[in-house]
């Protein structure tokens, strides 16, 4: 499926899971939505683009598994945990838990306001390598005391590509009533989601991501009971010009002059791939995923932070490697060998991370063996 892409043909590109990549199809309907805004502006973003959202928001809804008046856009997921933990109610004594796992630039949010506000962060460690979803549950339990009010939780991480058990820590935290704050970043279209199952308190997706959406369309889902409690980043018009039916809506969808068509454009990203067999193409990509941490363990002695199985594992993956400097190996695998993959900090580790998508195949995975051959 290369020929649906617009990914320079030179570089073999294995990092869908950064920023995504748009198909053409889908991309031209982004630019139609932005023709159409430019041709009457004033006709659109006063009149239509309100009915357009609502539109895209409910498509959305059916696809993520919830009511379309329970999400709003956003830009990115950082935008929306922003607005989150401006709103929760936290204080002196309380703690946030989350995992050692989560995204550098969200931790760096939850601890600027943890300090603002006297809250503490507790980041559960991972115990390496994991054996099952059953034993990371209660693991991560034995962090949660009287006062955990929120936990936070990557139900895919970023830096280590791993699907952690978000459904059934959900459970427990309702039972104990603690609030539940998924970051789904990764997770719409790469595996499945209905979040009325799962129901965490708060969830927030990328569409840019796996779903594969213009860059700049995110999403943030709130239970409606803690709807009013949400507090927008900006103040702008509110309902003063925008007809939403809730104050949710209202106050958060529309800050100021923005372009709308990347939230527009999401019903094609999810059209786009139910006509061509998204299903299949995922399944396809599990298999070359793990196929391939196979081979890699075959050159690099490193031990596997997680068994090579579905529990774990869907297009991602990530592989301890023993360097000193991540940044200058990433930098060296894109300038001398055209290959595009991340390389970060995890701890006192460095990883790289693998990720496949429709326009990878085993070629893609030949090159980056070969690679590593000749590096390790």
């Amino acid at each position: 499926m290369k020929e649906f892409y617009y990914l320079d043909p030179s570089i073999t590109f294995l990092n869908h899971g950064s920023f995504g990549a748009c198909p053409k199809p889908v991309f031209e309907t982004y630019q139609n939505w932005q023709l159409e805004l430019e041709q009457q502006p004033v006709e659109f973003m006063t009149r239509k683009v309100y009915d357009h959202l609502e539109k895209s928001r409910f498509v959305l809804g059916d696809y993520v598994g919830c009511h379309g008046d329970d999400l709003i856009f956003e830009t990115n997921p950082t935008t929306a945990v922003n607005t989150i933990i401006r709103s929760l109610d936290l204080g002196p004594g309380d703690e946030v838990l989350m995992t050692d796992m989560e995204y550098g630039s969200l931790v760096r949010t939850w601890e600027h306001y943890g300090n603002e506000n006297g809250y503490s962060i507790v980041k559960r460690s991972t115990p390496t390598p994991l054996t099952t979803h059953e034993d990371y549950v209660e693991h991560f339990w034995e962090s949660v005391t009287e006062d955990t009010k929120v936990i936070y939780l990557s139900e895919i991480t970023s830096s280590t590509g791993l699907i952690l058990p978000a459904m059934a820590i959900c459970k427990k935290a309702k039972e104990a009533g603690i609030i539940t704050f998924i970051d789904g970043a990764h997770v719409p279209a790469h595996i499945p989601l209905n979040i009325t199952e799962m129901d965490p308190d708060i969830y927030v997706g990328a569409c840019h991501k796996w779903l594969s959406a213009p860059k700049g369309s995110s999403f943030l889902y709130v239970k409606k009971s803690l709807q009013e409690k949400i507090k927008p980043l900006i103040i702008s018009w509110g309902s003063v010009i925008d007809p939403a039916p809730t104050a949710f809506i209202y106050e958060n969808q529309c800050q100021g002059t923005w372009d709308p068509s990347a939230f527009l454009t999401v019903p094609a990203s999810i059209q786009f791939q139910q006509d061509h067999d998204w299903d299949a193409v995922r399944a396809r990509c599990r298999k070359l995923n793990r196929e391939t941490r196979n081979r890699i363990y075959d050159i690099i002695d490193t031990e596997p932070i997680c068994p090579n199985t579905e529990e774990w594992l869907g297009q991602m993956a990530s592989i301890i490697i023993n360097i000193e400097n991540g940044l200058d190996f990433k930098w060296r695998l894109m300038d001398e060998y055209k290959l595009e993959m991340p390389v970060f900090p995890w701890g006192d580790k460095i990883l790289f991370r693998i990720s496949f998508n429709a326009y990878n195949d085993e070629k893609d995975a030949d090159r980056l063996i070969e690679v590593l051959g000749e590096l390790f």
